[in-house]
């Protein structure tokens, strides 16, 4: 009989100022198994980044001092973790049209807030699997 090992659980490190919003996610991802890091501000997420390695990253674009557009510009420049899926969560709905082709030129995806626990889940999945949103 072959038995397999389990399988690692999925890294997902959560960036975002407003601590309701990161204990919220947090909750949510640690149910359904995820290993998750947070990070209240941009510079303590590129640290947490680059130590923790994740598998996909729930990014805020509003943050004050440095912004998830710069946030997502360094990651990109550190080719170690420059390849990891990034998806801005954001309530700025004028985003969209101000910043929407550079995000995804970054290779970012937007959703907008409130994400619910039926959006975030499968959300997640796609982004630790590599399937485009």
């Amino acid at each position: 009989m072959l038995i397999r090992p389990p399988e690692r659980s999925r890294r997902v490190l959560l960036v975002d100022d407003d601590p309701t919003v990161i204990t919220t996610f947090l909750r949510m991802l640690n149910l359904e198994g995820f290993a998750v890091r947070c990070a209240g501000d941009a510079e303590t997420g590129l640290r947490e980044a680059a130590a923790f390695r994740p598998d996909a990253i729930l990014l805020d674009l509003r943050m004050p001092l440095v912004d998830g557009l710069d946030f997502l510009r360094r990651l990109r420049g550190d080719e170690h973790i420059a390849h990891t899926p990034v998806a801005i969560v954001t309530g700025d709905y004028f985003a969209e049209d101000t910043l929407g082709d550079i995000l995804r030129s970054l290779g970012a995806t937007i959703h907008f807030k409130p994400l619910w626990l039926d959006d975030l889940i499968p959300l997640v999945r796609q982004l630790v699997d590599g399937v485009k949103t």
